[in-house]
């Protein structure tokens, strides 16, 4: 049987608004009346009926949080950072992704028009004129994380992107004494592909290393497409000394690829990733890439929009930039 403030009420001898007050931390109940209703409701494992708790207050407790997919570990590790700091502060995440049953288009404006979510983190690769527009006729609260260019009618949570291939190519270049390297990049329409790819030919250019046409080819952030990439580049006549992938997902399929033609890395090939999944550090031999700290991106976007819920920020827009680092394994 599911536990009720009703319930809660009778076995503290205290009225239900009293319990109602407790629950939600009025300033008109006494510690000792509060520390007791907390304490029964913990017993009982009360949940609040969150649509009704909305319908009551005429204000939303849950957020929405937009994926274009939630079975990669990169978002995976955002999920978990939104949810940490929604909870902390009271908050419910509710979380749906878009894909080939549901455009973005269609979940912004789930969230926006049924009055569930009191606002929205979403993670885009792109900003586009329609979702611009999407976005401007919502009438809650909208964090993006990504988002290219910098949209600065938004609050926004990115990645320093740019810097990350940058130091990650520059080391192949300076510290490995490469000249042949290669780039698998991300979606052409993705904005953090296309930083990347920007952070990797500057380091060429900045390093006189000349930039061979054939050594970029064109990945999606999967396994899959960093699997054919490297049959690609290892199937030139003249093969690169190491490969820069765009991200961690790519670089694993780069391993699958290797392991299938009998190509030894970091002895034949070396290779560098980005973002720094969990199974970076577990591959063998263990994944040199750009880490990112993916739930503290989540953690970011979830503390903007609950300041922006509170009205605690203003008319003003924030713009927060999370530094990545260079991890050293043995992958070269």
């Amino acid at each position: 049987m599911i536990p009720t403030i009703k319930q809660i009420a009778k076995k503290a001898n205290v009225s239900i608004a009293t319990v109602s007050r407790a629950l939600n931390n009025d300033v008109r109940v006494t510690i000792k009346t509060k520390e007791k209703v907390l304490s029964i409701s913990n017993d009982l494992n009360y949940k609040p009926n969150l649509v009704a708790r909305n319908f009551v207050k005429k204000t939303s407790y849950a957020i929405g949080l937009i994926l274009p997919d939630i079975s990669d570990e990169f978002f995976t590790d955002i999920i978990r950072g939104v949810d940490e700091i929604t909870y902390k502060n009271g908050y419910y995440t509710m979380v749906a992704s878009s894909h080939k049953h549901r455009t973005l288009a269609d979940s912004i404006a789930t969230f926006s028009q049924t009055g569930l979510v009191g606002g929205v983190i979403l993670l885009m690769s792109a900003m586009t004129n329609d979702l611009k527009n999407i976005l401007d006729q919502a009438k809650i609260p909208v964090v993006l994380i990504g988002a290219g260019k910098q949209e600065r009618d938004f609050d926004i949570v990115t990645i320093d992107n740019y810097q990350g291939a940058f130091n990650a190519t520059e080391y192949l270049i300076k510290k490995k004494k490469f000249k042949k390297i290669a780039h698998i990049t991300g979606p052409a329409e993705n904005y953090d592909a296309y930083l990347r790819k920007k952070g990797f030919i500057d380091a060429c250019k900045k390093n006189d290393v000349r930039i061979n046409k054939s050594f970029i080819v064109d990945g999606n952030f999967t396994i899959d497409s960093g699997y054919h990439g490297f049959i690609q580049l290892y199937g030139l006549p003249e093969k690169p000394e190491a490969i820069f992938a765009a991200n961690d997902m790519m670089a694993l399929g780069c391993y699958d690829a290797a392991h299938y033609f009998n190509v030894k890395i970091p002895d034949d090939i070396s290779l560098v990733g980005f973002d720094d999944i969990f199974m970076s550090k577990y591959i063998n031999p263990s994944l040199t890439t750009v880490r990112v700290q993916i739930e503290e991106v989540g953690k970011a976007a979830a503390s903007l929009l609950i300041e922006r819920l509170n009205n605690s920020n203003g008319k003003h827009h924030s713009l927060i930039k999370i530094p990545t680092e260079l991890i050293i394994r043995n992958s070269c």
